[in-house]
Formats: C-alpha cells, sequence, structure tokens
C-alpha cells in the first residue's frame, strides 16, 4: 500500500492538462480545424458557440481578421513549448557541466564560475531578454537563444551545491582510493546521485520559460507575427477587451493553466523524489525536534504512523554497526580492480 501513496497524491488533472496541450503543439497540423493564418472577414469577430451567434465550426470565436481562435491557441501551444524545451535542455545540459566542474575542481575555477553565476542572477530575466531580443531582432530562435543564456545559472548553482555534499562521502573516498580519474568520478559517482534535483528544477524551469516567452511576445519581442503565440494573441486582443473579451480570456487561461500544471507537477515530482520525505513515509524516524505532547501530557502521534516495537528488558543489547551507504558498490568495485 506504501508503494501505491505517490500515485494517489499524484496531480491527475495537471498531468491531464500537459498531456493535452502537448499533444495539441505536436499534432496541432492535424488537429486544428482551420488554418491559423487564413484571413476571412466575413466571420470577423465571432463569439464563441455558446453565446448567442456563435457556430460550432468555430467553438471559441474568431479575432478581428477571422482567423479560428481555438487554431491559433493549438500552434501557439507548439511555439511556447518549442521556446521551454529548447532552452531548458541547453541550459541543463551546460549548467550542470558547469556545476560538476565547480563543485569537484573547487579553488579559482569554482571562484569565477561562482561569481558569473552571481552575475547573471543579479540582473532580472525579462528585462535582459527584452535588452537582447531587441537588439538582435525578435525571432524564435532569439527568444531561445537568450532564456538558454539566462536560465543555465540556476542549474549551475544547484548542481554544484549538490557536488559539495556528495562528494565527502566514503565511496568517493574509496573511488579516488582505488583510482579513478575525476571525469569517471564525476560521471559515474556524481552525476546518478544528483539526477532527481536536476529534473525536479528543470520541470519548475518550464512554465518560468512560458511565461517569460509569452510577456516578450505580448511586449512584441518575441515571435514575430503571423505566427500564433499566446501573449501576441492577448497583446491584439487587449484593444476589443470590452466588445470581444474571448480574444483575451482563452489564451490567457491557456497560459495560466499550462504554467500552474507545470508547477504542481514538479512540486509533485520534487516530493516524491525526496529520499527524507520517502524515509518518512515508510516509517523511519524523524530526525527533528520531537512533537509538542498533547492535552493529556502525552507525546503526540501523526495519524498512521507506525509504533516503535517493544525490547524484552533482558535482551541483549546489538553491537552499534555503521550505517551502510545506499550507493551501489559495484561501481567502487570496478575501480578497484
Amino acid at each position: 500500500m506504501r508503494a501505491r501513496r505517490p500515485l494517489r497524491r499524484a496531480p491527475i488533472v495537471a498531468g491531464a492538462i500537459i498531456v493535452a496541450i502537448a499533444a495539441m503543439a505536436v499534432g496541432a497540423d492535424l488537429l486544428a480545424p482551420h488554418s491559423p493564418v487564413e484571413v476571412r472577414m466575413d466571420v470577423a469577430l465571432q463569439p464563441p458557440w455558446f453565446m448567442t451567434g456563435g457556430q460550432l465550426g468555430y467553438p471559441l470565436g474568431t479575432d478581428p481578421l477571422g482567423r479560428d481562435l481555438l487554431t491559433r491557441i493549438m500552434f501557439g501551444a507548439r511555439a511556447s513549448l518549442l521556446v521551454a524545451v529548447l532552452s531548458i535542455g541547453f541550459s541543463t545540459v551546460v549548467g550542470t557541466a558547469l556545476g560538476l566542474l565547480a563543485g569537484y575542481a573547487g579553488g579559482w575555477i569554482d571562484a569565477i564560475i561562482m561569481r558569473t553565476v552571481d552575475v547573471v542572477l543579479t540582473f532580472p530575466v525579462i528585462l535582459l531578454a527584452l535588452i537582447f531580443v531587441v537588439t538582435v531582432g525578435p525571432s524564435l530562435w532569439g527568444v531561445t537563444t537568450v532564456l538558454a543564456l539566462l536560465l543555465w545559472s540556476r542549474f549551475s548553482r544547484l548542481v554544484r551545491g549538490e557536488v559539495l555534499s556528495w562528494k565527502q562521502r566514503e565511496f568517493i573516498a574509496y573511488a579516488r582510493a582505488a583510482g579513478a580519474s575525476p571525469l569517471r568520478i564525476a560521471l559515474v559517482h556524481l552525476l546518478p546521485n544528483i539526477v532527481n534535483s536536476i529534473v525536479v528544477l528543470a520541470t519548475l524551469q518550464v512554465g518560468f520559460a512560458i511565461v517569460v516567452e509569452a510577456s516578450l511576445s505580448f511586449l512584441g519581442a518575441g515571435v514575430p507575427p503571423p505566427a500564433p503565440t499566446w501573449g501576441g494573441m492577448i497583446s491584439s486582443g487587449r484593444t476589443y477587451i470590452e466588445t470581444a473579451w474571448w480574444l483575451v480570456l482563452f489564451p490567457g487561461l491557456a497560459v495560466g493553466l499550462t504554467v500552474l500544471s507545470f508547477n504542481l507537477f514538479g512540486d509533485w515530482l520534487r516530493d516524491t523524489l525526496d529520499p527524507t520525505l520517502q524515509h518518512l513515509e515508510n516509517g523511519g524516524p524523524r530526525t527533528g525536534p520531537p512533537s509538542p505532547p498533547g492535552w493529556l501530557g502525552t507525546p503526540r502521534r501523526s495519524r498512521g504512523a507506525p509504533q516503535a516495537p517493544r525490547v524484552a528488558r533482558d535482551a541483549p543489547a546489538k553491537p552499534w554497526r555503521p550505517s551502510i551507504l545506499r550507493q551501489t558498490p559495484s561501481r567502487v568495485r570496478e575501480d578497484m580492480r
């Protein structure tokens, strides 16, 4: 039953929204009912199907040029997810490599990399992205490049902190004594232990990248028209917000639901992959201070927590043994050979 607890708390609705957005982005050419750039003035500013004058052929209405809003939202999902996936993929690779180098090498290499990270994190991301895109020119690859150049510092700082913690463990000392090279120690012994943290951070950064891309498109510095983007659709529809509110509402809901779903999924993934929480769920002892006493003076016990087994008074005391690390000793044996 304990193995099913993480799945029981899984954000099913958020996962379904992520799957639906990804399916729309990948299969927009097959799923979209109309062309995203086709102009039809005879159906301009058509209301949604549930309003008076709406048509089922245009379920979410049309814009001032008669373009189907649902179709443009589908193709806008492709642009947003493409920017997020490419920028975060590049940031993950570069940030992880620099974090491993800074944490394991130390010294002046660590100082140079970390001071660069501090400088990058000092400036606001949207302001630097806006300056860069305006200087180079608005395009899909320009937004992707600037996000990749700004997000790598977050991965580098996280990986460097994890490496500083893990490299003090005994199995790293055994690998060094066995003659393993620094590259092998970093890739074989350190990297597998910090993959969970990297995956969680990458998932949480997807929503941030979507918000930055939508903000740049809203300001006119993102993907240029006529390519549909969620931010560009909100920007072009704000002048009709009193008469055609659906031009702003539905793209805004797409941005909000997508970002919220990725954040909820990232939080669940972090709780699921956290070994401390797994240890507590499996009935392990807590490392924090004891809980305050109840109203009868007896210590409170969390609901469903297992009770410690009683030990007989005459039972012999077990000798103390050092805890065995949960790392894979086979890799250390390979280095010792």
